[in-house]
Parts: C-alpha cells; structure tokens; sequence
C-alpha cells in the first residue's frame, strides 16, 4: 500500500512524487527537471517521503521517492461552472463541463475539475473514481476520503458500474443497435488511440435514441467511444481528434464535444443500495 504523502493538499493541489534513479538528489533533480528544482532543493522545498528535508547533501537509493510542490503553468481559464448533482459524507457527483480535465496532467493543473472542487468545496482528500475525457462533460463521480477512495475505484476498474452516454453525429446506414468491439491502443505521445489486430480489448453497445446515439461501453479505454464513433464512419460532432485531427486554439470553447455521459448506476459498496446519477445536461440534436 502507497504511503501518504508527507506534504498536505495546498490549494486543492497535492504535492508531486518523485521516483528516484539514485544517488545525489540535488544533482538527479537538476540534471532531469532544471534549475528551477535544484533551487527548490536549496530552498529547503524538497521532502523524502519521511518527512525530512532534502538538503544539498542529501543522497538517496534509487526506487526511493521525494516530494514537491509544482511550479503552476499559465492556463487558459475554463469559464464554466461544476454544477453538484449529488454530495454525502462519502461521494460528490458533479456535472462535469466541456473542456475541463478531470485531473491534473500535462498543462491543465488548476484548470480541472478536481482542483477547482477540492477548492471551492474546502475537501483536500477529494479524489476522482473514474475519469472524463477533458472535452467529454456530465456525470463524474468523485469520493471525499481518504478510506472509501479504494471500494469506489475498484467498482469502476472491474467494469461494475453502469454507464450511458448520449452522443450527437451524423446517421450511419449500419443497423442498430450494433456492438463494437476492438483492439484499442494509445500510445504515450500520441494524440489519436488507435485500433489494432489483436484480441479486443474494448466493447461498446450503439443504439439509436431518438435524434441521438446513446452508447454503452462495457470497458473503459481511452477514447474508446470516440474511436468506436468514428470506425464506423460517424465520428462524433465536434470531434477535433476523430477521424483527423484538428488543430484548436485553447482558449477557443466555441465547437464543444457532442458527447454527455448522461447516466451513471452501482451498487454502493458500504451499504449495498443502488445509486444512480443523471446529468442535467441536454446535447441539442
């Protein structure tokens, strides 16, 4: 089990975890990520996982890890709110907007919806179940501790929740309700997932619901619907990565994603009542 950080949450953001290679680590941190954490070094900033400071002289093993606050990159503010669908001492369930990461990675740290909830709902150990892609909006859900965080994740790792999504996109001579399934891989670097020979690795059920798709997947890879969207020559509307990429300004929010996970259901592992949550959020057709 991953012992806690020895830093606190500080302004909805955690501290980052280093993995050492060994040896000096003013000298390992300098050489990997700059001058900027070399000076956090001598800053006395830099913490072993011990709660000790990391000073000058400080050598460790490889494997070992230290911990830092981030320096915030410029990010382009999301101007849309995180409407709350549902909140107990357990979970809080928001409706998450277009355009918004669900936690931070790469250049979108504050700019998140874990972050920006961890602040404005005063909870530290909040922490995501499961993941929306950043340009996918609705349900997501979220657990408030540190203790229950396991039994909600695992729900979602081992494919026991129930999920519906809506989706707008052009009609498709392909009967329905049809069932997808492939191989798809995303590679480190890559903007697109790809499909690949090989034993499927993710399925999803399309059918028809009214002027839109409502789609069901029964795993969680990344991109998945938008790739299974698109191999079937419907790719989503407002889709700038499937079927090609297009290139879209960050602060342009003009050409949401047509894409909502509407409807998320399980059965809560501490008290067995089944639980259910629904966007209020409408995709126009």
């Amino acid at each position: 089990m991953r012992r806690p950080a020895p830093l606190p949450v500080r302004d909805g953001l955690g501290p980052a975890r280093v993995r050492l290679r060994g040896g000096a680590v003013l000298v390992e941190l300098a050489d990997r990520f700059g001058e900027a954490a070399a000076a956090k070094v001598l800053a006395g900033e830099v913490y072993c996982a011990d709660g000790s400071v990391v000073t000058g002289s400080t050598v460790l093993p490889p494997g070992a890890h230290v911990f830092l606050y981030r320096d915030l990159p410029d990010e382009v503010v999301v101007p849309f709110d995180i409407p709350i669908l549902f909140a107990d001492d357990n979970l809080v369930v928001a409706d998450k907007p277009h355009f918004l990461a669900t936690m931070p990675r790469g250049g979108h740290v504050a700019q998140t919806a874990l972050v920006r909830l961890r602040r404005e709902l005063d909870l530290p150990e909040l922490s995501p179940a499961h993941r929306l892609d950043r340009l996918t909006a609705g349900v997501l859900v979220f657990t408030t501790r540190r203790e229950v965080r396991g039994a909600y994740q695992t729900l979602f790792a081992r494919g026991e929740v129930d999920k519906a999504y809506l989706a707008h996109a052009p009609a498709t001579d392909a009967e329905l309700p049809i069932t997808v399934r492939s191989r798809i891989v995303k590679r480190r670097g890559c903007l697109q997932a790809v499909e690949e020979r090989g034993e499927p690795n993710a399925e999803t059920r399309i059918e028809r619901e009214g002027a839109l798709y409502r789609l069901s997947p029964r795993t969680g890879r990344t991109h998945q619907l938008r790739v299974h969207m698109a191999s079937l020559g419907v790719p989503i509307t407002g889709d700038p990565l499937y079927p090609e990429v297009i290139d879209v300004a960050p602060d342009d929010f003009s050409t949401p994603l047509r894409l909502l996970a509407h409807r998320i259901a399980f059965d809560d592992p501490f008290t067995g009542r089944r639980r259910q949550f629904t966007s209020e959020r409408a995709l126009e057709p």
